[in-house]
């Protein structure tokens, strides 16, 4: 009963800090959730920790998502342009249909950038993910910068990319 409790508490602390965050309301320093999910193409796991010290842009999609297709031209584009200067987008689907949904979908799109199969806890680790897309700007130091719900314009995008590169 203690171990759930303390998850719990850790699950909603994180949680506040992610709203405080994405209203505006605190800066708090908050460090990107650990996580290990198989890719979408072959089911390897990838952890979180193989982007240490890279700008990354996480983004929890779904490929029945009208937004969320619209937005992958642009991330492929941004994947392309930063990728060399230690940024990647990393995709998290949260799709219902399997890999094969998804890997379809990398595959008809040409995704240029890692697309992982999320769970449950990584979304809840996220502090909750209401609508999809939903990204997260992370830093090189690990800590998220700036949250976006929605569909977001790849000028925005690609400005805070640059501010925190």
């Amino acid at each position: 009963m203690h171990q759930i409790i303390t998850k719990l508490v850790k699950t909603c602390r994180m949680a506040l800090l992610f709203v405080l965050l994405a209203t505006g309301q605190g800066y708090a320093a908050v460090n990107v959730p650990l996580f290990t999910l198989p890719t979408a193409l072959n089911g390897t796991l990838i952890s979180s920790e193989t982007f240490n010290g890279q700008t990354m842009l996480i983004t929890f999609f779904a490929p029945w998502c009208g937004p969320c297709l619209q937005e992958i031209p642009a991330l492929k584009s941004l994947q392309a342009e930063f990728e060399d200067q230690g940024f990647s987008v990393i995709a998290l689907a949260v799709d219902e249909g399997g890999p094969g949904t998804v890997a379809r979908l990398m595959q008809k799109a040409g995704i240029n950038y890692p697309v992982l199969l999320a769970d449950d806890t990584t979304r809840r680790q996220f502090g909750g993910i209401p609508t999809i897309p939903t990204s997260f700007l992370v830093n090189k130091k690990g800590h998220v910068v700036k949250k976006y719900g929605g569909l977001v314009s790849r000028g925005l995008l690609e400005r805070d990319i640059e501010s925190v590169l």
